[in-house]
Order: structure tokens, then C-alpha cells, then sequence
């Protein structure tokens, strides 16, 4: 039997710190929206869950430095 052209995928869903304020801070290069570097927003979906775990874990601070 052919396989369904039509057949319904799961696809994961990948969890983003983005507001849609991409704006850069050139003192510290974190976006003013969600406080991640050029490169880590770039590389956002290449990056593996832990990864994006890590980063994510150092976004309050970086967004509290920044609102500071």
C-alpha cells in the first residue's frame, strides 16, 4: 500500500522567548525584547531543547540588567 501524501506529521513545537522587539542593545548585544545574542536568535531551532533550555535560563538576567 502507497503511503498518504496527505498523512498528518506531529510536529514539536519550540518554545521562543520572543516578544517581537527585535531591537539589539549595542553595549551588551542582547535583543531589548527578549535578551538573547544575535547568534542565539539566528541559531534558535538548530539549538536542542537543552540548549534552548540553558539559554532561556539566563534571560531574567540579562532583562534585568537591561532594564536597569
Amino acid at each position: 500500500m502507497d503511503a498518504d501524501p496527505f498523512e498528518t506529521v506531529a510536529v514539536e513545537a519550540i518554545e521562543s522567548p520572543c516578544v517581537l522587539v527585535c531591537s539589539i542593545d549595542t553595549a551588551t548585544g542582547w535583543c531589548l525584547g527578549c535578551g538573547r545574542t544575535r547568534d542565539e536568535i539566528a541559531r534558535w531551532t538548530a539549538i536542542d531543547a537543552a540548549g534552548r533550555r540553558a539559554v532561556m535560563a539566563t534571560l531574567p538576567d540579562r532583562m534585568a540588567i537591561l532594564g536597569q
